[in-house]
């Protein structure tokens, strides 16, 4: 397979290729409010180590202020470089920082419910069924409750895209997975692999390719490939292991991130710069993802270039990765009510016959605790 070697593949290039895409969508600018006489600056951190996912971060922060004609500003911080990854929400909730673009599966361990407002294993498995569930199903309300529990304002979800699994040695079915060392982001995903006899361990997506070097791990669980490649994992890993074609992965494959403000400041804006925010977030969400898979499909030339080897489960495994799932789902959603409550408005989106996923003999004898 061949690189097209007029193509930019420079991240500046991709991402100009993004705004280029998603200026159609972007929201319209503000009217500044005539009363504001002075800036509010809102600290807001990432958790985007590098790559296309920072940089097109940053450029949407840094257009705020424009767009508010001044009345608002976000300040753009990328991973850890205000607070560690895993600590994000307390950052806010402690004001520490203002607002948070975080994956929302980290806070699992903290807020159970939270493993059902991203991609988990066999679950919702594209964009826009997750987006049923946020805006027809009552999601987006319960989001919001669950995090205003917490001290935050959950803005709206943003898409990102896949997560896919770097290893140093081949996997090729789920039987592969069996004393794996393996980086996973916890919660539901940890136990799946675990069942299936995987040794998981929770990381930080910025000590993955450290983890990697040192052989800590031997394969791990992190975004796409355009934001491996810039972090390096074809530098240390030769296989790259996703579900069957059709679907990119079986256990993210719609890795959600968020958009949350600290309450307090929330509740200081006016109601129209408000709204304004709402939308500008399902802006930023629209943008943020074509950015990641125009990247993404850009990427995949060089991973092979560099001699890196791409195995697909087989159709067969879903069955079996299925079997797994299900148990592992109504433990989680029986953690408290605000779980039990979001995972059964996604049963009955899944057993909907629009997407058909799942049939009551599926989880004969499982009970939820509503």
């Amino acid at each position: 397979m061949k690189t097209d070697t007029k193509t930019p593949t420079t991240r500046r290039a991709l991402l100009g290729g993004a705004a280029v895409a998603g200026a159609a969508i972007v929201s319209s600018p503000y009217i500044r409010n005539a009363e504001a006489a002075e800036t509010t600056t809102w600290k807001v951190q990432t958790s985007w180590p590098a790559g296309v996912g920072l940089n097109t971060f940053k450029e949407w922060c840094n257009s705020i202020k424009e767009k508010t004609g001044g009345e608002l500003e976000f300040k753009p911080f990328a991973a850890k470089e205000v607070v560690g990854d895993f600590e994000l929400l307390d950052g806010v909730k402690n004001g520490v920082l203002e607002a948070m673009n975080s994956f929302t599966v980290y806070w699992v361990g903290k807020i159970p419910a939270t493993a059902f407002l991203s991609s988990y294993l066999m679950g919702l498995r594209y964009p826009h069924e997750w987006d049923v569930f946020f805006y027809s199903g009552g999601g987006l309300k319960m989001a919001r409750e669950i995090f205003a529990k917490q001290g935050l304002m959950y803005v709206g979800r943003i898409h990102h895209g896949a997560n896919i699994i770097h290893s140093k040695k081949p996997i090729r079915s789920i039987e592969d997975f069996k004393g794996l060392k393996l980086r996973v982001p916890g919660g539901m995903i940890a136990e799946g692999f675990a069942a299936i006899g995987a040794k998981t361990t929770l990381l930080p997506g910025g000590e993955v390719f450290s983890a990697l070097e040192k052989g800590t791990i031997e394969a791990a669980d992190y975004t796409g490939p355009a934001v491996n490649w810039d972090l390096g994992f074809q530098q240390v890993s030769k296989f790259i292991w996703m579900g069957p074609p059709g679907l990119m992965s079986v256990y993210q494959p719609v890795d959600l991130m968020d958009f949350c403000v600290g309450i307090n400041h929330w509740n200081k804006l006016n109601p129209k710069m408000k709204l304004w925010v709402e939308n500008e977030v399902q802006s930023y969400s629209a943008v943020h993802h074509g950015a990641i898979q125009k990247a993404d499909m850009e990427a995949w030339p060089k991973f092979l270039k560099a001699g890196t080897t791409i195995n697909r489960l087989p159709t067969e495994d879903l069955e079996k990765f299925q079997k797994v799932a299900v148990p592992i789902w109504f433990k989680w959603a029986n953690k408290d009510k605000d779980a039990a409550r979001v995972f059964k408005a996604q049963l009955d989106i899944m057993e909907s016959p629009s997407i058909g996923y799942v049939t009551p003999d599926m989880y004969k004898g499982q009970k939820l605790d509503l």
